[in-house]
């Protein structure tokens, strides 16, 4: 039993991440202090929250490459919210029922007009950026209220933010949602076997549907925590962020082709990615380089589990 627990995907990220903290407070002085820690969990909170539902969407054997143009999106709608006097918790409906609209947008073209996930998402992400960058153009909306700022710097006690507060609840309801009802069983099965689960009476549009919705509503929870952080909003806001997203999903060990993976790993491989790109940060690395170890660790672990498969 414990040479099986050796082996999981969970303990090698374990592994990983106390290697990198030891090397990192090795190579900077800054690395301990708390504060600087604390600064850390901005770089990978907003990810993980995407990263939450999305793993469950992969696990059932679909994708979403739109979540960064649907945070775009929600941002520049909050902006122009904003700008027309809208309050804090007006903003906060407006970031999250974008996401939550553009989800279902998704939702309905794979569910309803079955167009693969891969090329609606595709569609959609360019779609999104498309008309955050044809409403804002090349301005910047920064007319956002004094207390729409404590989403994104606020600390719910203190060194812990309210985005890594937020991020550790998620991350035990989904867990909680995914390993301990029929549900997520349901989802494991629809990944694992689609047409057998269809057969066996389960309604796998309708939770298809459900996944894309909450992944959307995830990107515009991340958008007014973004926007919140920033204090503007750019139509070029959370640039990149997919692909940065769906390695934390990968690296934390769900597979690309259903059926498998835990909230643990992506739990991990979240707080892997986010000490790696701080560590790097603070060793004043350039972002280039990130950039790099980002694509170079996609298909790292995506590759090496399919050879040992084969070997």
């Amino acid at each position: 039993m414990i040479h099986a627990a050796l082996r999981r995907w969970e303990t090698m990220l374990a592994a990983v991440l106390v290697v990198e903290f030891v090397s990192f407070s090795l190579l900077s002085p800054y690395f301990l202090d708390v504060d600087t820690l604390s600064d850390a969990t901005f770089n990978f909170t907003e990810r993980a929250l995407v990263a939450l539902p999305l793993a469950l969407l992969i696990i059932a054997g679909e994708i979403d490459i739109s979540v960064a143009g649907i945070i775009a999106l929600a941002s520049v709608a909050m902006g122009f919210a904003a700008d027309a006097g809208a309050g804090t918790a007006t903003l906060l409906g407006v970031g999250l029922g974008t996401g939550l609209l553009a989800g279902c947008v998704n939702g309905a073209l794979v569910t309803f007009a079955r167009v693969p996930s891969i090329v609606a998402t595709i569609g959609t992400m360019t779609l999104f950026r498309g008309i955050a960058y044809a409403a804002l153009g090349d301005r910047v909306l920064k007319s956002y209220p004094a207390s729409f700022s404590t989403f994104g710097q606020g600390y719910f006690v203190g060194p812990v933010s309210i985005e890594l507060a937020l991020f550790v609840v998620f991350a035990l309801l989904f867990a909680a949602f995914l390993h301990g009802t029929r549900y997520g069983r349901a989802i494991y099965a629809i990944g694992a076997n689609p047409v057998a689960t269809r057969f066996a009476g389960i309604r796998v549009d309708r939770y298809r549907f459900a996944l894309f919705a909450v992944t959307g509503l995830a990107a515009g929870l991340a958008a007014v925590l973004l926007t919140s952080r920033l204090g503007s909003t750019r139509p070029s806001i959370a640039q990149g962020w997919e692909l940065e997203i769906i390695s934390i999903v990968i690296l934390g060990g769900i597979s690309v082709w259903g059926g498998k993976g835990s909230i643990l790993g992506v739990v991990l491989a979240s707080l892997v990615f986010g000490l790696v790109t701080f560590g790097l940060g603070l060793m004043n690395i350039p972002g280039i380089v990130m950039s790099i170890f980002t694509g170079a660790l996609l298909i790292l672990v995506v590759a090496v589990p399919a050879l040992l498969g084969r070997r």
